[in-house]
């Protein structure tokens, strides 16, 4: 992993600086900041009685402090206010209180620093001007203050707005990564929303082909075995029976058409988002293609279509009551739907699985939601020679379906040998 500031495997800035251009400028500022006072130094050792060499390499000390300016402000400012006496470090005061007031340091230091800055040019401006005799003492002291004030004010105002800056860009860009988090977070979840529904849409689509092609073919297998027994004993009840799986055919291949008719049909456009609002169009797609893939199922058999459905399977040969308790309401699609299939279901399961059995279907309708409920007797061993497979998905598929809108879903043998199944829908 490379360092802050590599790019392309070169390496990075040394020490302190963030980038090698700033490194390059800070030694810039100090080489010149050195050389000033080192100029200024060689006064300041003809005024002080000690060797000028001994000024040089003080200045050149002093000015190359300003090569730390962004790791210690602090520090370059109190030496410019130390060597403020002896008239040297002019860039040195003006660059470090730049920084100073640009960096992180708290106000109030900030504040304390520019104030004995301040104090120190203007005593040292005006113990320099006050000894010419010809010079007004007002006048000195107006001078001494204006050039203390040009002299720190400037560089620290500069230096605070730059530092705002800074900071205002840096929260700006945090915020900008945060909102990029948030967008690529919200993205992966509208997938795996919408892989969910596609994986709901197609175990929904998976259920309703089961029960289509399960019963009608059940039906069909069981009239086209009663017709093969009969058809050279009574040629009028092999009629009938030859009508009766035509029939069952047709049914099942305009159920079918429906089903393939809706998977061909073109998706309906969703209205789109204001650009004003990413997280938020973002986060909406996968519910809105879940209602798209859902809403596809909003056609389909009712609880109106019972009575001929128990209608068929007597048709078939088989023994079945069908009892209704209280007034029908007017329930949700999805729930009239869902009963309809596990009735359906569950007479496939009679013939598949206890042929000759006596049945009994009940269905009640309650206040807040519809029951129903299908069991048969004991097999009679009237088979009849119809062997129907079984893939076994028929109460995984009434469950899910059941346990999906809320409700509850029961199955199993019963005490006098037969098997019941019963669910219990939520109205709405």
């Amino acid at each position: 992993m490379t360092s802050t500031g590599e790019v392309e495997g070169r390496a990075g800035p040394p020490l302190w600086w963030a980038q090698r251009r700033d490194a390059v400028v800070d030694v810039l500022l100090g080489g010149v900041s050195a050389l000033e006072c080192a100029w200024e130094g060689v006064t300041f050792a003809r005024e002080a009685g000690v060797p000028t060499a001994v000024g040089v390499a003080f200045g050149l000390a002093v000015g190359s402090t300003l090569v730390l300016r962004r790791r210690w402000p602090i520090a370059v400012v109190l030496v410019g206010i130390a060597v403020a006496p002896a008239a040297m470090g002019f860039l040195l005061s003006v660059v470090g209180m730049y920084s100073l007031a640009s960096s992180e340091v708290p106000r109030r230091i900030i504040a304390t620093l520019a104030s004995m800055s301040l104090a120190a040019t203007f005593v040292v401006m005006y113990l320099q001007t006050r000894g010419d005799v010809e010079a007004d003492p007002t006048l000195v002291v107006a001078l001494s203050g204006f050039v203390a004030v040009a002299l720190t004010v400037p560089p620290l105002l500069l230096g605070l707005y730059i530092g705002a800056r800074r900071r205002l860009m840096e929260s700006l860009q945090e915020r900008a990564d945060s909102l990029e988090r948030e967008l690529s977070l919200l993205a992966d979840r509208a997938e795996e929303r919408a892989e969910w529904a596609r994986t709901e849409e197609r175990t929904r689509i998976a259920r309703d082909m089961h029960d289509v092609v399960a019963h009608r073919v059940s039906l069909m297998v069981v009239h086209a075995a009663a017709l093969e027994a009969v058809v050279a004993k009574d040629p009028a009840r092999a009629a009938k029976n030859a009508a009766l799986v035509g029939d069952m055919g047709r049914q099942a291949l305009t159920e079918l058409r429906e089903m393939l008719g809706v998977l061909r049909a073109a998706p309906k456009p969703v209205t789109p988002v204001a650009a004003a609002a990413p997280a938020t169009a973002v986060a909406a797609a996968a519910p809105v293609a879940a209602v798209a893939l859902v809403g596809c199922a909003e056609e389909g058999p009712s609880l109106d279509e019972l009575e001929a459905l128990v209608g068929q399977s007597r048709a078939a040969g088989m023994v079945v009551e069908m009892l209704v308790q209280g007034e029908g309401a007017a329930y949700a699609a999805e729930v009239e739907q869902t009963a309809y299939r596990v009735v359906q279901e569950a007479l496939t399961n009679c013939h598949k699985h206890a042929p000759g059995a006596r049945v009994v279907v009940r269905l009640a309708h309650r206040d807040a939601e519809v029951a129903m409920q299908v069991e048969n007797g004991p097999c009679e061993g009237q088979t009849d020679g119809v062997g129907l497979p079984s893939g076994g998905n028929g109460l995984v598929g009434m469950r899910e379906r059941v346990l999906g809108l809320g409700g509850v879903f029961v199955s199993g043998p019963t005490d006098a040998g037969g098997f019941r199944v019963s669910a219990v829908l939520p109205a709405r």
